[in-house]
């Protein structure tokens, strides 16, 4: 049952539509089907990421409020509960810049069963709609130099910078002190930890992924970054200007 809906709701769609983007790209390159592919994706879940990133403006924006509060509660359990009181009066949550990265887990899992189930032996015409057909020529060597269905070092290394520079503009800083964990709250701990894993652990995490599974995943985690760091440069500028056109008024 579980394996049907993965190959119903996940594999096959994102399989037939990589194989036809190989078709119409400029001389069969996987590595452009594979960008236009993620775009793809990522419109797909773009309410549930631009809500995401909103979310996340909002709570730099009230920062100050955060600040003042600490100022005032020097009791660490007693800030850390009118924080999360903050949290909830703004119904906000702290750790949703996290929950789309995590969204995404099952569509990797699909991409790699895309590149090395569907496309290392040929094209499986037997997993294509009725629609789309398996394309005459194809090329594996993204830009000419990087195989799709190989390892690269490049790539990796490129999604788990951007990986970083993503976690950095979604995720609100905390006071994380590593030295200090363990000795507060329980629920200060989890977050400064939570933070400080999202923040350093994931970019990792994703470097050793991307490397592990294959060039094309690294390209697909590259380029779904890039598109989060420009749309929470985009929201942001947004807000930008909406409050200074609140203030005029």
């Amino acid at each position: 049952m579980v394996s049907e809906l993965f190959n119903t709701l996940l594999y096959q769609p994102l399989y037939n539509g990589l194989v036809f983007f190989i078709s119409v790209a400029p001389w069969g390159d996987i590595g452009v089907a594979v960008i236009v592919l993620t775009l793809l994706v990522r419109g797909v879940l773009f309410p549930l990421s631009h809500k995401s990133t909103k979310s996340q403006v909002k709570m730099r924006e009230i920062e100050p409020e955060i600040k003042a509060l600490k100022e005032k509660h020097k009791d660490k359990q007693e800030q850390s509960k009118k924080i999360m009181e903050l949290y909830q009066k703004h119904g906000l949550n702290p750790f949703s810049g996290c929950l789309f990265v995590l969204v995404q887990m099952p569509v990797i899992i699909a991409l790699y069963w895309v590149f090395f189930r569907g496309l290392s032996a040929g094209f499986d015409e037997s997993a294509l709609y009725s629609f789309v057909v398996a394309p005459e020529t194809y090329n594996f060597y993204f830009l000419g130099f990087i195989d799709m269905l190989g390892k690269s070092f490049l790539l990796a290394g490129a999604a788990g910078i951007s990986q970083y520079f993503q976690m950095a503009l979604s995720v609100p800083k905390l006071e994380a002190d590593v030295s200090r964990i363990g000795k507060g709250n329980l629920q200060e701990d989890l977050m400064k930890s939570f933070n400080l894993q999202m923040r350093y652990g994931l970019p990792v995490f994703v470097f050793v992924i991307s490397y592990t599974i294959s060039a094309a995943v690294a390209l697909y985690w590259l380029t779904s970054n890039l598109f989060s760091v420009a749309h929470e440069l985009y929201v942001r500028k947004k807000a930008k200007t909406t409050a200074i056109s609140a203030v005029e008024d």
